[in-house]
């Protein structure tokens, strides 16, 4: 039988080539583009817009009579080549045009076509309010990556073609528009005016932008350049709150990467309905609205500044260096993503730039273990948007540090700042920065990229140790648990040469105050003894001679490489780490290996933890540890990190209650609830968690009709950026999978005029609550997905998928094909098809599996109360 997409391979991953999937090559090339002049005229209200597309084209070859445009669905008028009438083919996706005469080298050619286009699919999009969305701004705005280009203007529409551009455009009067480049003229023409942009270094068409809005300007500089801030009038507050640090990231990247700013301006233009989080056009980034914060906002979500600062550190690794192939988006998305954590090491400190390294890493196994693993590196896909995932992103990042790591800080640097010399304003491939690491430092790192970029997956390692106090000896096992025990394994071992530290500490006010210190970054007599090890077997064991026990054990000092860690210490071990580890990733996982061995010395170990740890970032993975441990001393701790002055470890603490499902934590939950929290994120997990709670099967069970009140009065009073908070409340009701009552609140809140973000998270939270709900209630929810479906926004598409994907009715499947046939976007159709799975794996043997679960949770339920009994007497015992 051959393999579906949806068998998983001997380890469990499922593959990413989907059904259809082919090897993807850049075309010919006829010659180089020198140049692309767009000249057009919108017109608004009917979304639709005219003009002329001049590209000049200097050929590489004789004899050429027949040149071949990606276009797609645009209404080509005509076609001059030097001003000659040309015969074209147009077949509604490629645009061949027939030359008269045949090229010659260096003889350059002048191609003008004019087209035009009435509500385009895709690459440009047309904003405006309606009947539902009175309020909403009018707008038009392009968006180019991967190969959207082509639905705005004809195009050779492959980011290995790399020429200087420019844009005419005429608008309504008092819109603006911004583009690549310089504005270098504007011109009145009547109720009108025309402003004419222009992009003097070459780029990539998918590069090419267009935004055009009533937008407030707020004007900053760098060096004498303008940096810009196009947001909707009346939230310029916001947009300073939240791109005003952009003049001193552009400092700061452009001494990291050894190259001063390359473009004219910088502008960050904020647009609505935007479907992406950022797009790091030449010069002119475009950014969701969305991202804009108010005060509150700002008390917990640095996502805005790390969207800042990753789409600025495209203009350099993306727009400045530009790939040659989409299969190595991983050299500019990596590394945009890298500058996300190397910001936070400049703004904040090293050790929060470790934890923000480490939440990147998590999102990449999750996508690792549950969607598809694959080299970072692969031409083989269905389109090429399918590549934008979480492996050239946060794995992307975590090899630039793997990289910075194995060179050292000086000669990182000097790497990465010879490859953008030797490269800019050229293309490159991946073979390219592994030549630059080499002529500048000469190290061959390509034992790194073979096993982490040019494969896939990671090492899985457990790690144990033991103590020969006879000996004096030190035993460190270390197994690497993602290869089989055959010798198939063998392909999936990694070989890597990882530090070893022992860690010493006595328990006195000057250690701690030495050990404080040290975590501050100031050097002192290290209290880690370290060596270095070469890990490349499935399991090996490692005996190091020491004077003295160790207190604890670092493995893979630093933590620099991306792997997963289960140590297997005694718990004195874990704790002292958990303590004592200068590395915060060292500590959290410290606080992992307790929270599996359970019981009170661990929970007691984690709750002070909760409440002296420095790190706050530490104490947000703390506190999900302790909710692991059925203890009712476990909720004691938690609960007490309510009182944290950071919002995020609140939001964690909050979200780490909804484990804990008894009277107390509802009762808890309830009171800030009702009494509110200075964060919008605090109160929207108290909102969901509360739901989690009250539905849960609780012996003093509170009366469902209370709390699904308690949720609808958030729903009426809490409006707030975003609809964060509601958005909360929604999730809370969904969790409530037998109530109708909570469906018909649900069903409420999807329709046309309730605002886009709460619109999206009710849309989500249908899928939720359908696993409970009667026949008759199924059949609604599939009749209002089925609808929604229909909607051609792509975030709705993206919520209605993923709530289709949590049902467990074959009916599911059918309006998830439909979409997945009738979707303008690659990401949709991928997803529609990834939930069919989903829903296929549910039908199967999910119901009795949940019964199962159910019963499981309620004999943990009381068990855990018997066990805290228990822990409680023989504490008071001791």
């Amino acid at each position: 039988m051959s393999k579906s997409y949806f068998d998983t391979d001997d380890k469990g991953h499922k593959p990413f080539e989907l059904p259809g999937a082919r090897p993807h090559y850049n075309p010919d090339r006829p010659g180089q583009v020198e140049h692309i002049f767009l000249d057009l005229s919108l017109d608004i209200p009917k979304q639709s817009y005219q003009g002329s597309c001049n590209i000049r084209l200097l050929p590489i070859r004789n004899g050429i009579d027949r040149l071949t445009l990606d276009a797609v669905n645009l209404n080509i008028e005509s076609v001059q080549v030097d001003q000659v009438r040309e015969n074209f083919d147009y077949d509604g996706e490629q645009l061949s045009i027939q030359l008269s005469e045949a090229t010659q080298i260096g003889k350059r050619l002048l191609i003008a076509i004019a087209y035009s286009v009435v509500k385009p699919q895709r690459g440009i999009y047309f904003i405006q309010p309606d009947k539902h969305y009175p309020n909403k701004p009018t707008q038009v705005w392009t968006q180019g990556e991967d190969e959207d280009s082509r639905f705005w203007f004809p195009c050779f529409d492959y980011p290995g073609q790399l020429s200087t551009s420019e844009i005419r455009v005429r608008v309504p009067n008092p819109l603006v528009a911004i583009s690549n480049g310089e504005l270098i003229d504007t011109t009145e023409d009547g109720d009108y005016k025309i402003y004419h942009w222009s992009q003097q270094q070459v780029h990539p068409t998918y590069l090419m932008t267009l935004a055009v809005g009533d937008f407030a300007e707020i004007r900053d500089e760098w060096q004498g350049k303008p940096v810009t801030y196009y947001v909707e009038k009346g939230r310029e507050e916001d947009a300073k709150r939240s791109m005003g640090k952009t003049p001193r990231m552009i400092e700061f990247l452009s001494e990291k990467y050894g190259y001063p700013y390359a473009f004219p301006k910088y502008a960050q233009v904020c647009v609505d309905d935007f479907i992406f989080g950022g797009m790091e056009n030449t010069s002119t980034t475009l950014l969701t609205d969305r991202c804009l914060l108010d005060e509150r906002a700002a008390l917990d979500n640095r996502n805005t500044e790390s969207l800042v600062v990753h789409e600025l550190a495209h203009q350099w690794f993306g727009d400045l260096v530009v790939i040659k192939h989409w299969s190595h988006a991983w050299i500019k998305e990596g590394m945009a993503s890298y500058s996300e954590v190397m910001w936070t090491e400049e703004e904040y400190s090293p050790e929060e730039a470790a934890c923000y390294r480490l939440l990147q890493a998590g999102r990449y196994f999750s996508e690792d273990s549950s969607r598809y693993r694959r080299p970072m590196v692969t031409h083989i896909y269905r389109e090429a948007i399918e590549l934008y995932d979480r492996h050239i992103y946060e794995k992307g990042s975590c090899v630039y540090h793997m990289v910075r790591a194995q060179l050292g800080d000086e000669l990182f640097w000097q790497a990465i700042q010879t490859f953008i010399q030797d490269n800019a304003h050229k293309t490159v491939e991946t073979v390219d920065l592994l030549r630059a690491i080499e002529k500048a430092t000469g190290h061959n790192l390509l034992f790194l990229f073979d096993q982490y970029v040019y494969r896939g997956g990671h090492p899985d390692f457990k790690v144990a140790y033991s103590w020969d106090g006879d000996a004096n000896l030190a035993k460190i096992t270390v197994t690497q648990t993602q290869a089989a025990e055959d010798k198939n394994g063998s392909k999936d071992l990694f070989d890597l040469k990882i530090p070893i530290g022992f860690g010493y500490t006595q328990q006195s006010v000057e250690t701690r105050l030495i050990a404080s210190v040290q975590e501050l970054g100031v050097k002192n007599n290290s209290q880690l003894k370290t060596f270095v090890v070469r890990v490349n077997e499935r399991e090996q064991s490692f005996y190091f001679p020491l004077e003295n026990k160790p207190q604890f054990i670092s493995f893979d000092v630093g933590n620099n490489y991306l792997k997963t860690v289960a140590l297997e210490y005694p718990i004195s071990e874990l704790k002292a780490q958990l303590e004592f580890d200068p590395n915060p990733i060292s500590r959290i996982y410290a606080a992992e290996a307790l929270a599996k061995k359970g019981g009170l010395e661990a929970t007691i170990a984690l709750s002070a933890t909760l409440k002296n740890e420095r790190l706050w970032s530490v104490r947000v993975e703390v506190a999900k540890q302790l909710a692991k441990i059925n203890l009712d001393q476990a909720f004691d701790g938690l609960v007490l990190g309510l009182k944290d002055k950071n919002a995020y470890v609140r939001r964690s603490v909050v979200e780490a209650l909804a484990q804990i499902k008894t009277a107390e934590s509802y009762k808890v939950v309830k009171g800030l609830v009702q009494k509110g929290d200075p964060s919008y994120y605090v109160e929207a997990a108290a909102s969901r968690v509360i739901g989690a709670i009250a539905s849960a099967n609780l012996e003093d069970k509170p009366k469902e009709d209370k709390v699904l009140k308690l949720l609808k009065s958030v729903l009426e009073e809490k409006a707030s950026l975003n609809e964060v908070v509601r958005s909360g409340a929604i999730a809370g009701l969904a969790e409530f999978k037998t109530s109708e009552a909570a469906l018909n609140l649900l069903i409420e809140y999807t329709k046309l005029g309730v605002p886009q973000p709460l619109r999206l998270a009710t849309i989500r939270a249908l899928g939720k609550i359908s696993v409970g709900q009667s026949p008759v209630n199924l059949e609604r929810i599939l009749e209002k997905l089925t609808e929604l479906a229909k909607e051609t926004f792509f975030l709705t598409q993206v919520a209605v998928a993923a709530a289709l994907g949590q049902m467990e009715i074959p009916k599911a499947v059918g309006v998830l094909r439909s979409l997945a046939e009738q979707t303008a976007d690659g990401r949709v159709r991928r997803y529609a098809e990834e939930e069919i799975s989903k829903v296929q794996k549910n039908i199967g043997s999910e119901k009795t599996l949940r019964q199962l679960r159910e019963d499981f949770d309620q004999l943990k339920q009381q068990n855990q109360e018997l066990k805290s009994r228990l822990e409680n007497l023989e504490a008071k015992s001791k």
